[in-house]
């Protein structure tokens, strides 16, 4: 087979897929919700590049395979569509199409002037590369947004359920549960070492049966709220769980939190002894 019947094929088989790519770039918000449809247009652009190789047309080569590195982006992203995508893209298959038309013409492509019409299209697939990665960056920043804002969601219903608990009758299973709700609350940030210690600490000091649930629930519940606030303010290297949540999860015995105010010192130590204990500490103390 002579080289011109070669050439003839190559411009037939180069016009189908040209027109494949024409009919998907018009419908570009659809076809990217459509992986059989991104394939077929990757698939276009991979075979005019492929022939044009074969035959030594650089030219069409490099710029087929442009744009086929721009449908493999839409093939791995999700990426929304908009005029100044489907422009660009547009402007893209021109410069391809406006060659091969070249090439079936009387006097063909000349090496010449397809080196200059692939130097006046550099910019606009220079400009479609970055529009693309600027709508994955954007779309990327968007879902990171999302996660963190349903994460610190998370963070507030696992604290009012853990507020509900406290609210409850101390016994075995409500610890269990106020429990699984430490450990929930520190699956919800895994990178934050810092955060899933407090949330262990908080769950020690919650396991202990000894310590009532008024003592717990003003020292978990705040520094469980503030650990989240500090990771939200991108502040996480301050979460410390302070000295009373420590003795809380270290201590064998009750451990009570005495307020400096006298009447709250009173309340507190009449809810963690019998009125024979305080007759005795009064006598210790006078």
């Amino acid at each position: 087979m002579d080289q011109q019947k070669i050439l003839g094929y190559f411009i037939e088989e180069a016009k189908e897929h040209l027109e494949t790519l024409e009919t998907g770039l018009l419908e570009l918000s659809a076809v990217v919700k459509d992986q059989e449809r991104l394939n077929e247009m990757f698939r276009a652009a991979h075979s005019i590049k492929g022939g044009a190789a074969m035959l030594g047309y650089g030219s069409i080569q490099k710029i087929a395979h442009r744009l086929e590195d721009a449908f493999k982006i839409l093939k791995e992203n999700t990426v929304p569509t908009d005029q100044t995508l489907e422009s660009l893209f547009l402007k893209g298959y021109d410069v391809l199409q406006n060659l091969v038309e070249k090439l079936q013409g009387t006097f063909g492509l000349k090496p010449e002037e397809a080196d200059v019409i692939v130097e006046k299209a550099e910019p606009f697939f220079v400009e479609l590369q970055a529009y693309l990665n600027q709508i994955i960056d954007r779309g990327t920043s968007a879902i990171s947004s999302e996660s963190d804002e349903d994460s610190f969601e998370q963070v507030k219903n696992l604290l009012k359920q853990m507020l509900s608990l406290f609210k409850e009758k101390a016994n075995s299973e409500n610890r269990q549960m106020l429990q699984k709700v430490c450990t929930q609350l520190g699956q919800v940030f895994p990178q934050e070492k810092s955060w899933k210690n407090l949330t262990e600490i908080a769950a020690n000091a919650i396991a202990n049966p000894q310590h009532s649930y008024r003592t717990l629930a003003p020292v978990v519940i705040k520094e469980l709220k503030q650990g989240s606030d500090y990771i939200e303010l991108g502040k996480s290297e301050k979460i410390q769980p302070s000295e009373a949540l420590q003795q809380l999860a270290a201590a064998k015995l009750p451990y009570i939190l005495v307020s400096l105010d006298p009447q709250n010192m009173a309340n507190a130590l009449r809810q963690a002894f019998n009125q024979q204990q305080l007759s005795k500490l009064v006598q210790l103390l006078t």
